[in-house]
């Protein structure tokens, strides 16, 4: 059953309502990854992003229609998505009505092997693949957007000592803006924060997050998944009109 944290002590009249999604396979099937996130990334994500003053839920594959339901997108500003194995096992309803949602105004926070779930590929109409290597070892998460509210409180860059390497070439559009890129102590580089907008909804690519290392106690990748909450969840302009459209201004009668 989905989940609801308090707003916390930041907390706005108006809070940000945020669904985390986590397919939550690897947390109860490998030892390893249980001993890192106990009640699985989901829970680990919503602690600690509770203390931002969003409103926070959580959802799981083995829910009823995924945790996905009409009910509980139509509560949501900001869906932040994790997965790893279970790609295809949403079926294409739910990715519709996923879709459906980002269109008309919901942001998404894509996170790590998100990049392969079939609502992103959708939204990016590519592959959405890469390469990759799991040996654990330093990823830097280099800012080059500074000025993107997304990078507030970071600093020039981002240590993580042990992560997965990705490599390019990463099949996506060319971000709308490319807010990080990795470079690995293999050598490779990866763009690592990248911006689209899909109708009215904003999406945002975060890259670090592999089930086997504590990634998401980092402080400083947390603080980036608060900062794209606030951003992609701000508020976006009127929903536009299509179709056959009266004059504005009507012809003099002769």
């Amino acid at each position: 059953m989905s989940t609801v944290m308090g707003d916390g002590p930041a907390s706005m009249t108006n809070p940000i309502r945020v669904l985390i999604w986590n397919e939550y396979i690897a947390e109860r099937k490998e030892p390893q990854v249980a001993a890192i996130y106990p009640k699985g990334i989901h829970m680990a994500l919503s602690d600690a992003l509770s203390p931002y003053g969003f409103r926070i839920r959580t959802a799981t594959l083995e829910e009823p229609e995924h945790g996905l339901t009409v009910d509980a997108l139509d509560q949501t500003d900001v869906l932040i998505w994790w997965g790893e194995y279970a790609h295809e096992q949403i079926p294409d309803e739910i990715v519709r009505r996923i879709h459906a949602r980002v269109l008309a105004g919901m942001g998404l926070i894509v996170l790590h092997s998100g990049h392969w779930s079939r609502i992103f590929r959708m939204l990016m109409g590519t592959t959405c693949s890469l390469k990759y290597r799991q040996d654990a070892k330093r990823e830097i998460l280099w800012v080059v957007d500074p000025a993107h509210p997304i990078t507030e409180g970071i600093g020039q860059y981002i240590d993580i000592e042990h992560e997965e390497a990705y490599g390019e070439f990463f099949d996506i559009p060319a971000p709308e803006r490319l807010v990080f890129i990795s470079s690995f102590q293999g050598g490779e580089v990866f763009r690592s924060g990248c911006e689209y907008h899909r109708g009215l909804g904003k999406i945002f690519y975060f890259r670090p997050g592999h089930q086997g290392n504590p990634t998401y106690y980092h402080k400083d990748v947390l603080r980036v998944i608060a900062n794209a909450v606030r951003y992609v969840g701000s508020p976006h302009g009127a929903a536009p009109t299509f179709g056959f459209w009266e004059p504005l201004v009507k012809a003099p009668k002769s």
